[in-house]
């Protein structure tokens, strides 16, 4: 049996693009961006809707999207269309459920085995083609590694981590499965995953937003995948974590370019930052599960210094890549405290509360936007702030 989890009695109401939430500072978008992966194009269409429709920053999730805060109720009609006219919005029903996350950097950095990047379009395009799939939770997350293991710990619900450059492993809930295929054959098991997760979902009658919350969900999607499909199965054996990008900083390419990846700080990219972003670029860019955006193929390193002069962090000692903070005041009104601003004041003045170690800062016990591992929690309280 796994380990009891919890029981959810409502259906996951995670936001969309067309589905926003009611946050006090207005409507809240959240627009999925598979594999993190964008054109420069893109991210200016985003930095616009945010400027003329938002509160003019775009946030950076942990899993490699992008929100926007403070919309007008309704203007998230427009926001479609602006999205859906940039191809960012490939299917109104299924656009909840596309959460992917890719290796950083794959095929252009050393470390991984094979480059997952087609792996990306061609499981968005699977989810979206099958009708029946517009019925996953919004919370379901789907991880490609190229066999760095920068992504495979995340705890996504359906994975793919590359073993060698003829095998691919299959992980449930973030854990080997035993199951096994080729490189050409990997995205129809995680799609097969993706469908069984579903049917075991219905079969226990639940509205389990995550695989690990089904009852022996990862061993009762092996039963239902082996069935239907021909897969090889190996022993269950843990899938060790190996080399993985630098978290910010100029990054060389094994083509012999430069990548740099761009930290953050609390994952509020204003629109000027994201347009700066899209005109350093040679067209491509990549959102990071770190609240990051890597931007690969530069002829060198020389655009760091602009970027860092707009407020943009490549310095990997920065104390920003072990801070983060759930929304805090004014956007939540549980909070009870300006989080944010707090925790920039703590980092101008080098009075970080929990030193050099890892922290989130959150503006109640709920502790929103937590990251995963080992995290000192800095929780706002009615006397200030505690250290747990």
């Amino acid at each position: 049996m796994t380990a009891q989890l919890p029981i959810r009695d409502r259906a996951d109401a995670c936001p969309g693009a067309l589905q926003t939430h009611s946050a006090a500072d207005g409507e809240l978008a959240r627009v999925r961006i598979p594999g993190g992966l964008l054109t420069a194009d893109r991210l200016r269409v985003l930095a616009a809707a945010a400027r003329e429709l938002g509160d003019g920053a775009l946030e950076l999730t942990s899993r490699g999207n992008l929100q926007l805060r403070g919309l007008a109720p309704g203007a998230e009609a427009e926001l479609g269309e602006r999205l859906a006219a940039a191809g960012l919005l490939p299917s109104a029903t299924h656009e909840r459920i596309r959460n992917v996350l890719a290796s950083t950097l794959s095929g252009r950095t050393a470390g991984g085995v094979l480059d997952v990047t087609p792996w990306v379009a061609a499981l968005d395009a699977g989810l979206c083609a099958d009708p029946a799939l517009a019925e996953l939770p919004g919370r379901y997350l789907a991880t490609l590694d190229d066999g760095r293991r920068d992504v495979a710990g995340l705890g996504g619900d359906v994975g793919l981590v590359a073993l060698d450059a003829g095998t691919v492993a299959l992980t449930l809930a973030g854990a080997g499965s035993g199951l096994r295929a080729g490189p050409d054959d990997a995205v129809d098991l995680a799609l097969a995953a993706t469908r069984a997760f579903l049917a075991e979902r219905t079969a226990q009658a639940s509205s389990a937003w995550r695989l690990a919350e089904l009852d022996e969900g990862p061993a009762r999607v092996v039963d239902r995948v082996s069935a239907s499909m021909r897969v090889p199965r190996a022993e269950v054996a843990g899938l060790p974590r190996v080399q993985v990008p630098p978290p910010a900083g100029v990054v060389p390419q094994t083509d012999g370019r430069t990548a740099l990846v761009v930290v953050v700080p609390l994952g509020r990219l204003t629109a000027e930052q994201a347009e700066l972003l899209a005109a350093t670029s040679a067209g491509t860019l990549q959102v990071t599960p770190g609240r990051a955006v890597a931007v690969p193929d530069l002829p060198d390193g020389s655009a760091a210094a602009d970027l860092t002069a707009a407020g943009l962090v490549l310095d990997p000692a920065s104390p920003w890549l072990r801070v983060t903070a759930c929304a805090g005041r004014p956007g939540c009104a549980k909070s009870l405290a300006d989080v944010r601003s707090d925790a920039v004041r703590a980092v101008a003045d080098g009075t970080l509360p929990a030193g050099g170690a890892r922290q989130h800062w959150a503006g109640c016990a709920r502790r929103c936007g937590r990251p995963r591992g080992e995290v000192v929690d800095v929780v706002a309280t009615p006397a200030g702030y505690a250290l747990s």
